[in-house]
């Protein structure tokens, strides 16, 4: 829990804090970049919201941080903030919310479907989270992107029964006895509208989901860059081979899609396909020099 003898001097005065224990996931500024701001290694309020549609975000935004870092001395309207997740994207697609440290805050994703929901990478195994997924359908079936998202897992698999899907190359450790191991480079149909693609390079083996041939669920692979305007990936951030990553990146050019949900970074929606492997023929020309 968020304490306010403990928060950043650069937080602006008002009921809304981050404090000390935070850990810059980018979670809070990603979701309501009018309230929360990075601060240069931690976020921090720059503006308190303003109505009661922001301090909603605000709250929803305390609850979906991995660390309990946000703090608010105003505590009305939590449990309706609760109550609003999953949060939703598009029609079918929802922000999980409730991040988990163990991810350092990767943002994991509800896929409503009439087959049976999929869950998109992990959030934390809250208690009343799980209950409105239940409420939601429950989950079919638990796509992991890589090792690093998984948060707790297993015991949501415990809650749901859902076989978990996740390439071999990262099933070591805890996650060796995945139900659904997927092996090789080439694209696997999960089903009708759900193709796993191995995107290796961030990790050994790192997937991205791609739903109705229309999002992008990339992982920790691919994401928007806000700063440069265009989408990137991170050679800093890159846990097994850079060059393999560039790889997998340029394969993604095969693809028709005009979202993309990552884990860590910001979302990003192109007009169209052919839109979107503009920009990413851009980002690749750039991550290339």
């Amino acid at each position: 829990m968020a304490q306010r003898s403990k928060a950043h001097p650069e937080n602006v005065p008002g009921p809304f804090f981050v404090d000390r224990s935070c850990i810059d996931c980018s979670t809070c500024y990603e979701f309501l970049p009018s309230v929360f701001r990075d601060t240069g290694g931690h976020s921090s309020v720059h503006r308190q919201p303003a109505g009661e549609a922001e301090r909603h975000r605000a709250r929803m935004a305390l609850l979906a941080c991995p660390t309990g870092s946000i703090g608010s001395d105003d505590k009305q309207g939590m449990a309706a903030a609760l109550e609003a997740f999953p949060d939703p994207i598009t029609e079918d697609v929802s922000f999980c919310g409730f991040t988990s440290e163990k991810s350092f805050g990767a943002w994991s994703y509800l896929i409503r479907r009439e087959a049976g929901n999929v869950l998109m990478d992990c959030p934390r195994a809250v208690p009343g989270l799980l209950k409105r997924i239940e409420a939601l359908g429950g989950v079919q079936l638990m796509v992991l992107s890589h090792k690093d998202d998984v948060a707790d897992h297993q015991a949501i698999h415990d809650r749901f029964q859902c076989p978990r899907v996740m390439h071999r190359g990262d099933m070591e450790g805890d996650l060796a006895g995945l139900e659904r191991p997927q092996e090789g480079t080439g694209p696997v149909q999960l089903a009708p509208d759900l193709l796993f693609i191995p995107t290796p390079g961030h990790t050994a083996g790192s997937a991205c989901l791609l739903y109705r041939g229309t999002i992008l669920f990339s992982g920790d692979h691919l994401g928007w860059n806000p700063e440069r305007g265009m989408l990137s990936a991170s050679p800093t951030y890159c846990w097994y081979h850079w060059p393999t990553q560039l790889n997998s990146l340029e394969r993604l050019l095969d693809f028709d899609f005009t979202w993309v949900l990552p884990g860590h970074g910001a979302a990003h929606r192109a007009e169209s396909p052919q839109a979107m492997r503009r920009e990413l023929e851009a980002a690749l020309a750039w991550l290339k020099r």
